[in-house]
């Protein structure tokens, strides 16, 4: 089951991208960029699509917030904080490769963790990499395959969990990766988000990356 209740929606239209308010989000909205019929919520984004500020890739993504749809930014030390979904990836785009979660840092355009299916035209087949920024100030993340050989419309699972004392766990498809950030980040806001962000803007209109959401769950315990 997905509860819509503490996210807002961007989706690749308009300039700027618009974004689905919380409150509009629960009230049932849905168009071509996503749809939350029935237990499922289905994202597309072609890679022709309008991006954000300081982006260069389009995404049909949701953002946290509370449940009156202020966006919520929170610190790692004040709770155990987690992100869990189970999904399928019905689509990627020519360079194979979709961000599915994240934990982003506010007022940056560099997030902490960004999850990605990596599809491999070799092997018809994706592995799921992390891309984890130790430090606050690091320009580029440690690149980290958690699993391997996640077939196109194959159900998984994974996990992004952040403890109070900086302990990050990585599950993705049954497999797990673990390490401790740098104190450094314990200052700054974070936040999740979860959806399709494709790493690709170029080709037809039909390019893009879709996936279908059937968990996304938030949990911060004090």
């Amino acid at each position: 089951m997905v509860d819509l209740a503490t996210w807002n929606l961007s989706i690749p239209e308009g300039s700027p991208p618009k974004t689905i308010e919380t409150p509009r989000l629960v009230d049932g909205f849905r168009d071509k960029y996503f749809n939350s019929e029935g237990s499922t919520v289905y994202f597309w984004s072609p890679v022709t699509g309008s991006k954000t500020e300081n982006a260069i890739y389009p995404r049909s993504e949701l953002r946290e917030t509370y449940k009156d749809g202020t966006l919520r930014n929170w610190l790692y030390p004040d709770a155990d904080n987690q992100l869990r979904a189970k999904l399928v990836v019905n689509q990627v785009p020519s360079s194979g490769k979709i961000v599915i979660g994240q934990i982003h840092a506010k007022d940056s355009s560099k997030p902490m963790v960004k999850l990605e299916y990596q599809y491999k035209d070799a092997t018809s087949t994706g592995d799921i990499v992390a891309k984890v920024r130790m430090r606050p100030n690091d320009d580029e993340g440690r690149v980290i395959t958690v699993a391997t050989g996640v077939k196109l419309n194959q159900a998984f699972s994974y996990r992004l969990h952040l403890d109070r004392t900086g302990d990050l766990g990585i599950t993705a498809a049954g497999r797990s990766w673990y390490t401790t950030i740098s104190s450094t980040w314990r200052v700054k806001p974070l936040y999740f988000k979860a959806g399709v962000y494709v790493q690709d803007n170029t080709g037809y209109t039909s390019e893009g990356g879709k996936v279908t959401f059937s968990v996304l769950d938030i949990d911060h315990n004090t």
